[in-house]
């Protein structure tokens, strides 16, 4: 499968692991470390405070600097204006494209890619990168997105990922995979990604690549 990705920033999907990104976006050399604008958006409805959990430390434990990105604060175009990429968390996906669309964040998002941004997404946030986050109904609460008018995503791959695909996370059992597979196939180009895959999109086209979180 390939796209065409000229004029466009490196896309890096993930499903759980984000071994890929020491490959394909590495941190730097400690001195000047890569800034990752984070966005945790997909997980703001569980908790009244920002997400701070294990995606975030793990980006600074890879040794990039983490600069937190919150859409519901006036100014954070300069914010995401100031970083060297873009980190969608995993979460809802219904929620998050719900909140990049409230804040207009999507489109801005989408321009600073399409200029040359790198995009890293994992899980929903792998999801909400591609043409249309309908697939990911039977996985996430569509009722987090109702005051979306449609489900259209950020547009900036032909892919819908389906993350979690190899059923090892209870909550996307093989099962679940399988039917979200067979009832949105035929409508969708779907990937189905491994938690230990990642799926990376720049100028040679699209390709898996393996995503295992390095031991430590």
């Amino acid at each position: 499968m390939s796209h065409d990705t000229s004029g466009h920033g490196r896309l890096i999907l993930l499903s759980l692991g984000a071994g890929a990104l020491l490959t394909h976006l590495p941190p730097g050399d400690g001195a000047e470390p890569l800034r990752i604008g984070y966005i945790d958006e997909a997980q703001r409805h569980l908790l009244d405070e920002p997400f701070t959990g294990p995606e975030r430390e793990r980006l600074v434990r890879f040794g990039y600097r983490v600069v937190d990105v919150d859409l519901r604060r006036s100014g954070f175009e300069s914010v995401l204006a100031g970083v060297d990429a873009v980190y969608l968390s995993g979460g809802d996906t219904f929620a998050l494209m719900s909140g990049l669309r409230r804040s207009g964040a999507d489109t801005v998002i989408a321009d600073l890619v399409r200029a040359g941004m790198p995009f890293v997404g994992l899980s929903a946030g792998a999801v909400v990168a591609g043409p249309d986050i309908e697939p990911a109904a039977l996985m996430d609460d569509p009722g987090m997105g109702l005051d979306l008018e449609d489900f259209r995503g950020l547009g900036l791959t032909e892919t819908v990922v389906i993350p979690h695909a190899d059923g090892q996370l209870p909550p996307y059992p093989l099962e679940l995979i399988d039917r979200t597979l067979t009832e949105y196939g035929d409508r969708f180009t779907l990937l189905p990604l491994y938690d230990d895959q990642a799926l990376v999109v720049d100028d040679e086209g699209s390709h898996v690549v393996p995503s295992a979180d390095p031991i430590d």
